[in-house]
């Protein structure tokens, strides 16, 4: 009996160990994460650029504009959005990464001043997230051994380093594809035939809306034609209004 009790006591003071899961493949794994800072940039520059623009001189060529009216609104319009987009997606992702750096140092605070408690926060995260309890204890000093601030930032409020805020290049991004894109409808109205400058616009504006919308569900990993349904849809019906508006303002003030 008593050598039964000092075995049970043995193995309930053992320490716990855990299976290792060996990867028995060797595919490298694609994750696109990463990319959604500079991708929502680039498609929001760009669509707006094609869109704002191709719709302005639909608007303007609605109203009787000839051939240098339009292309001086359109070299008006890229210009001005360009520098719009480029300022307020800077002054937007700032913003946000003044909130990452006041909530780093917030986080910094409170690991200098009660690191225990802390870490007690960090286990508590992995046993809601399904852990058992000792185990989470293992993995919470294990991780706070190694990188206390990083473990908190990542697993208690969401900060990683891919996904971190980077002011300048949401604006690079906002800025030259905006240019970009409204050099599409601006090129297509300074160079189309009079008699088919509103089809013309009309059309490679469609197109390469729809072509946009594609490209970025695809590095997004989504089908491409959702993305082409959703900005060709309201792009559409965006082009149809304006000219729409510009023709009875045009008739109007004549």
């Amino acid at each position: 009996m008593v050598a039964t009790t000092a075995v049970l006591l043995a193995s309930r003071n053992r320490p716990r160990t855990y299976p290792v899961v060996v990867p028995t493949h060797s595919r490298t794994e694609i994750h696109r994460t990463d990319r959604v800072g500079w991708i929502r940039a680039l498609v929001l520059g760009a669509n707006d650029g094609i869109l704002s623009t191709g719709a302005l001189l639909l608007g303007v060529a609605g109203a009787g504009a000839d051939r240098g009216q339009l292309v001086t609104a359109g070299i008006a319009a890229l210009t001005a959005g360009a520098c719009s987009m480029g300022i307020g997606e800077y002054v937007s992702v700032s913003s946000q990464r003044d909130t990452e750096l006041a909530d780093r140092a917030a986080e910094a605070a409170e690991l200098a001043e009660d690191p225990e408690a802390e870490l007690a926060e960090l286990k508590n995260i992995y046993v809601a997230r399904g852990l058992p309890e000792p185990l989470a204890w293992d993995v919470a000093r294990a991780l706070s051994e190694d990188d206390a601030l990083g473990a908190h930032l990542r697993d208690e409020l969401g900060i990683t380093d891919e996904m971190r805020a980077r002011p300048l290049q949401a604006a690079w991004s906002s800025f030259c594809s905006f240019a970009v894109g409204a050099l599409i409808p601006l090129l297509t109205a300074a160079l189309a035939p009079d008699s088919i400058r509103v089809a013309a616009t009309t059309v490679a504006t469609i197109l390469a809306m729809l072509v946009l919308g594609a490209t970025g569900s695809r590095l997004g990993g989504a089908p491409g034609w959702r993305g082409a349904f959703r900005v060709g849809v309201g792009g559409t019906a965006a082009l149809a209004l304006t000219f729409v508006i510009g023709r009875l303002l045009g008739t109007t003030v004549a």
